[in-house]
């Protein structure tokens, strides 16, 4: 992948809370940090830290910096949704978190509104992919599917701010995909 994006003055939120995929949000945190992206976790239920699910069993844990109802989409130029069958399934129950992902769709601040793996669970909540091309873990795709949205099985798909990747083979391109739209 290319670390030639410059994000410095941008900030990236990654909404996330036990259960997340490792991958899918170690490697964005690092990635686009190390391009100069000011990047925040922010999680539910006012938990200090947050812990991944690693393919078999529960693997790392990473500070949270900020509460859900800590924050606003002023604050941010793009939104990461990290996948793993736990985290995003827990997080569509909040409706604090739906609400912040809804208003990121439909603020011109927000650049990017990211998705991968099992993450697009949480586009479907806030009502925002009729009629989008989406891609998905393949189990979801009839949810996306029977939300109106243009289920593809391709590694990124963009449809205007809508970034979706499919799992964590994808994060390359996902990552790339993200640092590119937010310097355009």
């Amino acid at each position: 992948m290319s670390n030639e994006a410059n994000l410095a003055n941008k900030t990236i939120a990654i909404i996330a809370t036990d259960g997340f995929e490792q991958s899918e949000l170690f490697q964005p945190k690092e990635q686009l940090t190390s391009m100069g992206a000011e990047v925040h976790i922010i999680s539910i239920d006012d938990n200090d830290s947050i812990r991944a699910w690693d393919q078999k069993d529960w693997g790392k844990t990473v500070d949270v910096d900020k509460q859900i109802d800590e924050v606003s989409t002023a604050d941010y130029d793009a939104v990461v949704l990290p996948g793993g069958q736990i985290n995003p399934d827990v997080l569509r129950m909040n409706d604090k978190v739906v609400d912040f992902i809804k208003s990121a769709y439909e603020q011109d601040n927000i650049k990017v509104l990211a998705a991968i793996c099992h993450g697009p669970w949480l586009m479907v909540e806030a009502a925002i992919v009729d009629g989008k091309q989406i891609t998905s873990y393949p189990s979801i795709r009839t949810d996306l599917r029977n939300a109106g949205a243009k289920w593809q099985d391709k590694t990124v798909v963009v449809d205007g701010k809508l970034i979706t990747s499919r799992n964590p083979d994808d994060l390359p391109n996902f990552i790339e995909t993200i640092a590119q739209t937010l310097t355009q």
